[in-house]
């Protein structure tokens, strides 16, 4: 190992391994790097180095290659070393070296560690609880790009970007993302969830909206010893004759298998569906003045009415929500929504750091909850990632002991002011600054520079 390389270990392992030395330790980094037999040359950018700067990139506002090759810099400047070049292709080749397989394999590794330090007296109804939704992430309009990801077919050739579907499991108790799913723009919801089923764990309890309540999918997570809870699909029909009630506006239905083979489903799978399958539907209705009433049915697996009372059962679906907010973090806190990269590989591994450092903040931010008895979904994750960016400067300059009081003071001024309960909150979607008045691009850029150069 070079001085650059110990040093710049030193540097990362002090700012940014300390905060989540639990969560992601170097030794964990090594273990998988191990398991993947990753052969890498002695040079200043190896796997460890690249990976912290890529950590350290992403929780910046300002994402950019060269800001990340400064930081680097500014660690070595003050020893008597050798100082790297401004350009920043070494460092981009490096990232280009990092495997996917290794970015994914520490992005479940860190859902996991935290997982595990939830205890019971989190549970709802002593279950694990998991929400999944799906959502969209733009990147630029390069060849590679438009070649996996297309852009969507209502933007003209040269005037759009290229779009990339992902689904998401996130888990309702520490917020944390647990699993990942990657494709095309046209692909459905439900499509991409019956690929993250499988990060599932026994007892867990899915929760999502309409467009995962489908016949295959309820048997599917059943029969993987979990549960689900769904909005009932709109192309369901409801009505008061049929099942057998329960309780109030609660009662057991049965679903019959489809007659024809559902589009998604292989034959054999098909084939493999039994032919009904008992469910709980519990409804109930939204009133606001001035309104018309809103009846809202759910579908769901958990059938013990004494174990999970109607009430439960509403109430946690209202949790639901909780998704759109983890997603908003992701793409607007963290800045994931438009991403930087211009080939398909370089795409998913930066949506995997995004996962990663956000997983990170969401340990810092439980650490900080349980620590100092406050809620950890009611703090704040921009601001834990101000108070962590402001408090690396500190980390890095003061020794070993005092670095330990720092970090509990870190935990201590996040946990400080919670984010208060706003139940019913409203707010418009709607701009009040105006945008510029240019006109919007409806040809290539180069048909407009030509253009131009004739006019």
């Amino acid at each position: 190992m070079t001085l650059r390389v110990q040093i710049l270990k030193e540097k990362y392992s002090q700012s940014l391994g300390l905060p989540f030395k639990e969560l992601l330790p170097e030794t964990a980094i090594k273990q998988v790097i191990s398991e993947l037999k990753i052969k890498y040359k002695k040079r200043l950018f190896d796997p460890l180095i690249t990976l912290w700067a890529f950590l350290s990139q992403v929780l910046d506002t300002d994402k950019t290659c060269h800001n990340a090759v400064s930081k680097i810099i500014a660690h070595l400047a003050e020893s008597e070393v050798e100082i790297p070049s401004t350009d920043t292709s070494a460092y981009c080749q490096a990232r280009a070296r990092l495997p996917e397989k290794l970015l994914e394999k520490l992005f479940n590794f860190s859902a996991q560690s935290l997982e595990e330090k939830v205890t019971t007296e989190y549970l709802w109804c002593g279950r694990n609880v998991k929400v999944i939704d799906g959502s969209t992430v733009s990147m630029p309009d390069t060849v590679e790009n438009q070649k996996e990801y297309p852009q969507p077919s209502t933007q003209k050739e040269g005037c759009g970007f290229t779009i990339a579907k992902i689904g998401v499991i996130f888990s309702l108790i520490t917020g944390v993302a647990v699993a990942l799913c990657i494709d095309v723009l046209k692909t459905h919801d439900i499509k991409l969830a019956r690929n993250l089923y499988s990060f599932l764990k026994p007892n867990d309890v899915l929760v999502g909206d309409r467009a995962f309540c489908a016949y295959a999918d309820m048997f599917t997570i059943k029969k993987l010893d979990c549960d689900a809870l769904f909005r009932k699909h709109q192309s369901r029909t409801t009505t008061m004759r049929k099942g057998k009630i329960v309780g109030d506006c609660d009662k057991l239905v049965t679903w019959y298998k489809p007659k024809s083979c559902p589009k998604g489903l292989s034959k054999d799978e098909f084939d493999a569906l039994p032919k009904s399958i008992t469910v709980r539907e519990v409804y109930y209705y939204i009133v606001i003045p001035g309104f018309r009433t809103q009846r809202v049915s759910l579908i769901t697996t958990l059938l013990d009415k004494a174990t999970y009372p109607t009430l439960k059962i509403v109430e946690l679906y209202g949790k639901r929500w909780d998704v759109e907010l983890d997603l908003r973090h992701l793409k607007t806190t963290l800045g994931m929504d438009i991403l930087r990269c211009k080939t398909p590989s370089m795409v998913r591994k930066e949506i995997y750091v995004f996962l990663l450092a956000y997983n990170l903040l969401r340990s810092l931010m439980w650490d900080a909850g349980t620590t100092y008895t406050t809620p950890p979904l009611r703090l704040s994750l921009q601001g834990t990632r101000h108070h962590l960016i402001n408090f690396i400067p500190k980390l890095l300059a003061a020794h070993s002991t005092k670095r330990l009081q720092i970090y509990h003071t870190l935990l201590k001024v996040i946990a400080h002011k919670a984010v208060p309960e706003r139940p019913g909150r409203s707010e418009p979607r709607v701009r009040k600054r105006r945008p510029k008045i240019y006109p919007l691009m409806t040809k290539p850029r180069h048909e407009l520079r030509k253009q131009l150069q004739t006019a």
